[in-house]
């Protein structure tokens, strides 16, 4: 079975909003999204937009580069989680994550997921962010599992109602 997927190019921040709010609608407790870009690619505009569609202050939402995990509070928690200074996927573990994964009460975001992969959930979103110009990026969104894939369509039919 061929792992379902979706593009978005956006023009500008505006639609990286966008974005995240429509994907906030989508996600369910549970869902686990790997981001995954290079520096300055959007990952935490991207969170900021999830979040705040959510019901979380903005303000209060960036990255956890130095803390490695945020949690904000809106209508489902949101796990902010930010790998880059990790030196491994026991570094990710010893953060409690399988804890968070299993507890299936709030969305579990993770930045750099690309660096931990091997010690995420399988059925999961994965965004790979590409810069295609200053103010523009390419989105593609990959469902790996039967909820991730049931989250996709869902997303999928909000974006083309927008």
């Amino acid at each position: 079975m061929p792992t379902p997927q979706f593009e978005f190019d956006a023009d500008d921040e505006g639609q990286t909003t966008q974005l995240g709010s429509l994907l906030a609608k989508a996600l369910v407790p549970g869902s686990i999204v790997a981001l995954i870009g290079q520096l300055g690619a959007g990952k935490t505009r991207l969170v900021q937009a999830i979040a705040e569609a959510l019901g979380a202050d903005r303000r209060t939402v960036n990255s956890p580069t130095f803390v490695l995990m945020q949690q904000y509070d809106g209508r489902i928690p949101v796990y902010h989680f930010d790998t880059y200074r990790l030196r491994d996927s026991d570094d990710f573990l010893e953060l409690g994550v399988e804890e968070l994964f299993a507890a299936a009460d709030g969305i579990c975001l993770i930045e750099w997921a690309d660096r931990v992969a091997d010690v995420l959930p399988q059925d999961r979103l994965t965004i790979q962010i590409e810069v295609t110009a200053p103010n523009s990026r390419k989105f593609r969104i990959d469902a790996g599992g039967e909820q991730s894939a049931a989250m996709l369509d869902a997303f999928r039919e909000l974006a083309t109602l927008s």
